[in-house]
């Protein structure tokens, strides 16, 4: 009886005081502390380029990259290193870098060479490790390039992990892939679907066939588009979740046959580029009792730019921003859309599945759409939602950032559990003054609350399990942790999540799995085990590198990596 009112007094107290259960008062008088809003540090004054697209690898590098067809970035290759592009319109020739390689751990970057335009193009990460790049425009459009990481073992023997660059292979599409999305798939292939005026997909690698997708050409809304980087989510079944507009559709995608059509979302206002909403795939929770069966499978679908929007930016009136969010459990018999309203409109945010299984909104504006010009009244504060809590309780309003993250700005969760903010580029060419938005090149961490050092205390610290070790599907995972202040067995989850390439308000290929506990042991005052047993499917968890999570009370450990693949 005794530990029993130990334990709920300890949770009781977890509940007032966990940073991401606190709610700010009305007419409060005293600022909010760091524990409840985050916090924000400056990571580099001057990145020079604009990162509007971003990958973090298991080696704990960031690709980031802008695009080559808007003259000079501010970061000129110091080994003499130039693009040579006589269609170039605006340079010819260009010694200056369009994508560099940021080191998490020394917060140091190193340029990369690119040859081809990365502008407005899409991304996945193939299983071992290689950053898979399609499409652009101009020269690019139809470009494959790779980023494979050096690390470990390959780094040591080769004696410098600071030599490998971009590998370029022109015209490897079938099509033109500008504005497109990816997402990796259970066999390890990597479907590519969309772009500008493209009602089609294909893969990667290329079987040389092009496969039609209607859906498309008919979500398209004349000259306003509102279909470009269709959200699309890999389903625990093996079947794709696309939206596109408004409408959403379950896809059999090597059948090429819609399967369901969701009903369309509420309010007719689209959410996808240039109107540019956001989306993610909730956390998935294996089944204890079913294992391979995913219980509840729901999207979400958050932000974007009223019907006419785009129209009326043009024309330089600047329509207030979509605050409405819709969840729809894919995996009921007949879905339906939940509406909700965040507490601040947006469009042009990116929504990040946190460590804990929580959302993040961030970036954006408060007016028009993306575009050049499009945007005004950047938001700056982002919102943490948790989708598990009561409904008034879901939404909460984060410290906001110095810097205003509007068009071409991008997000990504870090290893260590910040979330990496950079880009914002709303205008034509690389403009520094002169213009309401300039070029924005400076480089910005966000500490959501739980890392708040309020919370060492229930922060648990991963020690057991080697870095980037392989898993097969369906494996015990024994994973040792020390943490301070241990409550209950059930406060203990670990989470595996997929790293994302995020660009223009979309994170593809996110995901996360809570993985399945088999068991906690104490092993000494302060060191614990848990046995877990990883993904049952590829169709769960595609195979890759994941980083992976503990989490106790609400506050998570840095991860570590871990591979999976079938044995």
């Amino acid at each position: 009886m005794t530990t029993t009112i130990i334990t709920l007094t300890s949770l009781s107290l977890l509940l007032l005081f966990h940073p991401l259960l606190t709610k700010s008062q009305p007419g409060r008088t005293n600022p909010p502390s760091p524990a409840s809003q985050g916090q924000w540090r400056l990571l580099q004054s001057n990145l020079g380029i604009s990162p509007m697209h971003m990958q973090l690898l298991h080696n704990n590098k960031v690709v980031m990259f802008d695009r080559t067809d808007s003259g000079r970035s501010n970061l000129t290759f110091s080994d003499g290193r130039c693009r040579f592009d006589p269609d170039d319109t605006q340079l010819q020739i260009d010694c200056t870098a369009h994508s560099v390689l940021y080191d998490v751990t020394t917060n140091k970057i190193r340029p990369l060479t690119i040859q081809t335009d990365t502008w407005c193009s899409s991304g996945a990460v193939l299983p071992n490790g290689t950053l898979l790049q399609t499409g652009g425009f101009h020269d690019g459009d139809h470009v494959v390039r790779m980023f494979t990481p050096r690390s470990g073992l390959l780094s040591y023997l080769d004696g410098d992990e600071d030599d490998n660059d971009w590998v370029e292979y022109p015209d490897y599409l079938n099509r033109r892939r500008w504005y497109a999305t990816n997402q990796i798939l259970p066999d390890g292939r990597v479907i590519i679907v969309g772009g500008r005026r493209q009602y089609n997909y294909e893969f990667y690698p290329s079987d040389s066939k092009l496969y039609w997708l209607d859906f498309l050409r008919e979500t398209r809304d004349g000259r306003n588009e509102n279909n470009l980087y269709p959200f699309v989510h890999l389903l625990p079944d093996g079947n794709l979740f696309i939206f596109s507009n408004t409408r959403s559709i379950l896809f059999d995608y090597d059948g090429n046959r819609v399967l369901t059509e969701f009903p369309e979302i509420p309010g007719g206002d689209p959410r996808n580029y240039p109107s540019s909403g956001s989306s993610v795939l909730l956390p998935l929770v294996e089944n204890a009792t079913a294992p391979s069966s995913i219980e509840v499978v729901e999207v979400m679908v958050c932000g974007g730019a009223p019907q006419g929007a785009v129209r009326s930016a043009r024309a330089g009136e600047f329509a207030r921003a979509i605050s409405s969010c819709g969840r729809l459990r894919v995996s009921d018999r007949n879905p339906n859309w939940e509406m909700e309203t965040m507490p601040l409109e947006r469009v042009m945010g990116d929504m990040l599945l946190l460590p804990t299984g929580d959302v993040i909104v961030i970036n954006g504006a408060g007016r028009g759409t993306a575009g050049w010009e499009n945007g005004r009244e950047p938001v700056t504060a982002p919102v943490i939602y948790r989708p598990s809590a009561p409904q008034i309780w879901r939404f909460s309003v984060m410290a906001a950032s110095p810097t205003a993250r509007m068009y071409h700005s991008s997000a990504i969760l870090l290893g260590d559990g910040r979330i990496l903010v950079g880009g914002s580029n709303p205008h034509v060419f690389y403009n520094f003054t002169g213009v309401l938005y300039p070029t924005e090149l400076k480089l910005d961490a966000f500490s959501p609350p739980y890392l708040s050092p309020a919370y060492d205390p229930m922060r648990p610290r991963i020690v057991g399990v080697r870095a980037a070790a392989v898993r097969g599907y369906g494996e015990e995972i024994r994973v040792s942790f020390c943490v301070t202040r241990y409550l209950t067995r059930s406060a203990v989850s670990v989470r595996i999540v997929a790293p994302s390439f995020t660009t223009h308000s979309f994170a593809m290929n996110q995901r996360m799995v809570v993985l399945r506990i088999v068991d906690v042991k104490q092993k000494a005052s302060d060191m614990y085990t848990v046995t877990v047993v990883g993904p049952s499917t590829a169709e769960i968890a595609p195979p890759g590198y994941y980083m992976m999570f503990v989490v106790h009370a609400g506050i998570p450990s840095s991860c570590i990596w871990i591979k999976l693949q079938s044995r």
